[in-house]
């Protein structure tokens, strides 16, 4: 069997596609539509796609006037989780709304996926919407989460459902159009076209750095999710989310992570995600 590459996203099955809030919070909110429409294209041609959304703290800060950044104590970030998730949501399914799709609000914790009930009523009810035609639109749910029962970042989350729900691929969206070998603005740094599954991600300098003051993602976190996606079987592409379209329909852009031919069947960072389908949980 032909191991799965970039271009076979044009004819994948079911793709996990994963948004960060710098990308469609606060100026940013106009690509929304642009995004909508890709995935509607892909839709179109029979793919099943799982949206990831980051964005609603960020959402909610300006709304509430909470200055510019991240709030800084836990309760406020629930608060703007709350307010934030349900105006995000609005917006997502208002652009939907031109295509007549519907949106289904997917919001999960760590102990979801950790706790075989949870984790199956999930896989059910996410395989449901698929079935019906609805988009699930995942994200974490912070009104509930505390610091130390968080995924950290959405890109984690990403790879996480990825794999919790069987998909050929994951899309992590981005605001570069790739990942770099160093820090985008050094000197001698390249993007990186293809990552294997064997290559030794220490050679490179992946940057920690925010994409901005209120989200949690960068370069590091994306690597780390592709690679976790990778070594369960799943490839991951990382591109900027103007690429949209041209990720879904398998052309040559980003950073591909090939998937190993030959993965585990738990899941790696502490968390397992069992083999459980004959779970019959309500």
């Amino acid at each position: 069997m032909t191991a799965f590459a970039r271009q076979d996203l044009a004819t994948a099955k079911r793709i996990v596609v994963k948004v960060g809030s710098s990308s469609i919070s606060g100026d940013a909110s106009w690509r929304i539509d642009m995004l909508v429409d890709a995935i509607v294209e892909a839709r179109s041609r029979g793919q099943e796609i799982i949206l990831v959304s980051s964005g609603a703290i960020a959402t909610a800060v300006s709304l509430m006037d909470l200055g510019t950044g991240k709030p800084s104590d836990l309760a406020t970030q629930q608060a703007a989780a709350a307010v934030g998730q349900n105006v995000l949501l609005w917006r997502w399914q208002s652009s939907l709304d031109r295509f007549g799709v519907l949106a289904g609000q997917v919001l999960l914790t760590l102990s979801d996926l950790q706790n075989p009930t949870p984790r199956s009523n999930a896989r059910r009810a996410i395989d449901r919407m698929l079935t019906l035609g609805v988009l699930p639109i995942v994200n974490e749910n912070d009104t509930v989460a505390t610091h130390e029962i968080r995924f950290g970042d959405n890109d984690r989350l990403s790879a996480l459902v990825a794999h919790l729900m069987k998909a050929d691929a994951l899309v992590l969206l981005s605001d570069i159009s790739a990942l770099y070998t160093a820090p985008p603005d050094r000197e001698g740094s390249r993007p990186i076209d293809t990552i294997g599954a064997h290559d030794d991600l220490r050679e490179f300098e992946f940057g920690g750095k925010v994409v901005n003051s209120v989200g949690t993602g960068g370069a590091a976190t994306k690597a780390t999710a592709g690679r976790l996606a990778q070594e369960h079987g799943v490839g991951a592409l990382v591109t900027s989310a103007d690429n949209i379209g041209e990720a879904l329909a398998g052309h040559h852009v980003g950073t591909w992570f090939a998937p190993a031919e030959t993965h585990p069947k738990t899941e790696a960072i502490g968390i397992i995600l069992q083999d459980d389908e004959h779970e019959e949980h309500a």
